[in-house]
């Protein structure tokens, strides 16, 4: 099924080549994307989905190693030195961000106004197809779905964004309100959750379901705080019975057991020699010179590519794995050179996130290790989360945490209401445990701005350029240059 899915998205990416370099230029324009004859089939929507798909996904070129780092880079998981990267990291991680950063544009606003482009589209046209209420109303549900997620990306990242309902809307549209961005949001998924299908009985591997639709929802009411909504949606899902813990936390990322009971949503990856749907996540973890792991024995294949970018993880960071925590093992601290040296990692911030394993059929830089976006876990430690916040330490959200916990081999040491004096202390635990289940994943950015310490965290590491405008990033400047009346954001 992936195989299926992967295929049909690399041919409609390369169909949709030719507006794709017009779009890095100037927010898209909405009417002039695809001919009236592919809009008059049912195969002419889903490719139009696919391609939808595709941009809200991110993953072609560099850029799923993007996604990620762009959400750790200012936190106090990873930093990265080296390569021709470094000058857009180094702006993150100093909190220097400029609007003209062109990464801003390319990996963060162009890809997802143009999945909500083609999501527009899809609405636009389905009514004239000859298809079933039930079948329209799926691809209704769908294409609103991506819309839905894509405008959370652009909302977590850069505030209130223009509400684009259709291509047709003029090219000047002002920024809403908080309040009409999260009620577009919202209803964008509420109506996916009535009209998508069950997980599992999607048709194709990657696209959307009723688990998908909850998750979201979940994990967006949680970003604002929204603490019974979370209750609600994560109960929701629970109940579906589809998802599960996997039972091996350093098993579960690996390319030969994806599409396992845990992931809710991923970013598909493939092998593919175009990078078009690509993880290039390892590139950058691999320390020069890396031939050997001396603790899981993975020896480095000719197949594999490094780069001079290196992504490095902090040791304070890594200092606060318990001993018998599993999921530090998925850290490497040390190496072996091809000189047969032993190279140490640790001490000089500069371990290094393998949780996504090399794929053994890797094409250069192309690993096909899908990304997780959405994992049981984090619905797990979301509802715990809500319920401290609601009322404060409780069995029900410290039973939900030690779920995870045990998971990762701190079976011999769960949490007990005796450890937990506040809401406060229970609210700092789980933050920490989230950095312990979920780097790498693109998490800890939101996750340090909803608890209120990216900021006050970056000023202790010393970056004095940290002030309180920066849990919003800049609005890029080649969208304000196309949109005179898109104002930027505070600070900037």
């Amino acid at each position: 099924m992936k195989t299926i899915y992967i295929k049909n998205l690399i041919v409609v990416m390369l169909a949709f080549n030719m507006t794709s370099c017009v779009d890095m230029l100037d927010e898209p324009v909405y009417s002039q994307l695809a001919p009236d004859n592919l809009l008059t089939t049912e195969e002419g929507i889903k490719n139009v989905l696919y391609s939808a798909y595709a941009h809200t996904a991110n993953m072609s070129g560099a850029s799923s190693k993007a996604v990620i780092a762009m959400e750790e880079w200012q936190t106090d998981l990873m930093w990265q030195t080296g390569g021709g990267e470094n000058g857009t990291a180094v702006q993150f991680i100093n909190f220097t961000l400029d609007p003209g950063l062109g990464i801003l544009f390319s990996d963060l606003w162009a890809p997802n106004y143009r999945a909500i482009r083609n999501a527009n589209i899809i609405l636009e046209n389905i009514n004239n197809l000859k298809l079933s209420d039930q079948k329209k109303n799926e691809y209704s549900a769908e294409a609103r779905f991506i819309r839905a997620i894509s405008y959370i990306k652009l909302y977590n990242s850069f505030g209130p964004v223009p509400i684009r309902r259709s291509t047709t809307d003029e090219l000047e549209v002002s920024r809403p309100s908080i309040d009409e961005m999260k009620l577009f949001i919202e209803e964008d998924l509420l109506f996916g959750l009535n009209f998508l299908p069950q997980p599992g009985s999607e048709d194709e591997f990657g696209r959307a379901n009723k688990g998908a639709a909850l998750a979201f929802l979940s994990k967006f009411y949680l970003q604002e705080k929204n603490w019974q909504k979370v209750v609600d949606y994560t109960n929701q899902l629970v109940a579906l019975g589809y998802y599960s813990l996997y039972p091996v936390y350093q098993e579960m990322f690996k390319v030969e057991n994806e599409r396992n009971s845990e992931m809710i949503w991923v970013r598909p990856a493939y092998a593919d020699a175009t990078r078009s749907s690509a993880n290039d996540w390892m590139n950058g973890a691999f320390p020069v010179g890396f031939q050997k792991d001396p603790v899981s024995g993975l020896e480095f294949q000719s197949n594999w590519v490094v780069f001079a970018s290196e992504y490095r993880m902090r040791d304070q960071f890594y200092n606060t794995f318990s001993e018998d925590d599993k999921r530090k093992d998925l850290i490497i601290t040390s190496f072996i050179n091809k000189a047969g040296d032993t190279i140490q990692l640790l001490g000089d911030d500069n371990t290094r996130s393998f949780k996504y394993w090399p794929d053994p059929n890797a094409i250069q830089q192309a690993h096909g290790t899908d990304i997780p976006v959405i994992r049981y876990a984090d619905i797990l430690l979301s509802k715990a989360e809500a319920l401290n916040e609601i009322s404060g330490p409780n069995e029900e959200a410290l039973n939900l945490i030690n779920q995870v916990r045990e998971r990762a081999g701190l079976n011999d040491s769960p949490l007990a209401l005796s450890n937990f004096p506040s809401k406060e202390s229970l609210r700092e635990h789980i933050l920490k445990e989230r950095g312990w289940e979920f780097y790498s994943e693109a998490t800890r950015r939101l996750d340090m701005i909803r608890m209120g310490v990216l900021i006050s965290d970056a000023q202790k590491r010393g970056i004095s350029n940290a002030q309180g405008f920066q849990t919003l990033l800049p609005i890029p400047q080649q969208a304000i240059d196309s949109n005179p009346v898109l104002i930027q954001n505070e600070g900037y």
